[in-house]
């Protein structure tokens, strides 16, 4: 499987998260991914399956930037498994978000 197609597997992961947090908050909140980094450790084939177990880092910083008005930042890992439950990549993201 192709990199891209991990690496977009793996933003939708977090972004879901993200986006979960946002509409949860009743606030008008933008956000971006400001910065990603990716390790690839085996082929990829068959299904994978990409999984984010860092959700709470997002309410932390919904709250600041709610409080406060400035931009937070924080990195979110997706891990990426074959149908064997092998290890076939890791992506981190760095996301952006900001009240309206």
């Amino acid at each position: 499987m192709y990199f891209a197609v991990q690496a977009m597997a793996a933003e939708l992961t977090t972004g879901a998260l993200v986006m979960m947090q946002i509409k949860k908050s009743g606030k008008k909140i933008s956000m971006l991914v400001a910065n990603n980094k990716g390790n690839f450790t085996k082929k990829a084939t068959g299904r994978i399956t990409f999984t984010c177990n860092d959700g709470h880092l997002i309410t932390q910083a919904i709250s600041q930037t709610i409080a406060t008005g400035e931009g937070q930042t924080f990195w979110m890992k997706s891990v990426g498994v074959n149908e064997k439950g092998e290890q076939v990549s890791e992506l981190d993201f760095e996301w952006s978000i900001r009240v309206k």
